[in-house]
């Protein structure tokens, strides 16, 4: 099979995971346990180490741009009123205004932060494996 092919199937593998993601996000954001939204930070912790395993498995920024788009759009649409006025998501109650908003901030911010982080490489500078003397050290 092609490369290219490959990487499409990927990144669409991606988007749908992404979307699943998003989906579990929405719909528990709201669960607190006292004061704490424990939803909200179970929901950010498990994208933002999705979307860093897609980056990092693959080497592929395109891949965490794919999770996170998922993410994103499935937040969108699963927050918005139905044709018969239900939403799956709950209203917000006094006081905890904040999560839902904070969540709909959360999918695009990890998406870009973790696409567009500088790409870390542990290989060596030199070519060949040699090293550069160090000046502050005196020559023998």
């Amino acid at each position: 099979m092609n490369s290219g092919i490959l990487r499409i199937v990927g990144w669409a593998v991606a988007l749908l995971v992404g979307a699943f993601y998003g989906t579990a996000g929405t719909v528990a954001q709201a669960f607190l346990v006292g004061p704490i939204p424990v939803g909200l930070l179970l929901a950010t912790v498990g994208s933002a180490a999705l979307l860093i395993a897609l980056r990092t498995l693959t080497g592929d920024r395109v891949n965490a741009l794919a999770g996170g788009l998922g993410i994103t759009l499935v937040t969108y649409v699963f927050s918005q009123v139905g044709r018969g006025g239900s939403a799956i998501v709950a209203a917000p109650t006094p006081g905890t205004e904040w999560v839902p908003l904070v969540w709909t901030v959360v999918g695009p911010a990890l998406m870009v932060l973790v696409a567009f982080w500088p790409g870390v490489s542990t290989a060596p500078q030199g070519t060949g494996g040699e090293t550069t003397p160090d000046p502050a050290v005196p020559a023998r």
